[in-house]
């Protein structure tokens, strides 16, 4: 995998940063397009879901699960 990429977003209100590698920052895309969704805001659910069920897990790990998630999926396969 490529070095990570940094980008800024705004959570709930709140400024933050997060690094990902470049295969993942381009399945959150697709992943927010499919759902019609800007990507901040895909990335907001994904933040609500690990503070609710796993308040330990970094937002940077769970954008990665969540994107294994989906390209295991039928949804993900079916992506171009």
């Amino acid at each position: 995998m490529s070095s990570q990429i940094k980008r800024s977003l705004k959570l709930a209100g709140h400024a933050t940063s997060l690094a990902l590698e470049p295969e993942f920052w381009s399945t959150l895309a697709a992943m927010a397009e499919r759902r019609n969704l800007p990507l901040p805001a895909m990335i907001a659910e994904i933040d609500d879901a690990r503070a609710c069920h796993r308040p330990d897990q970094t937002l940077a790990s769970a954008c990665r699960v969540a994107a294994l998630a989906w390209v295991q999926s039928p949804e993900g396969k079916s992506s171009p």
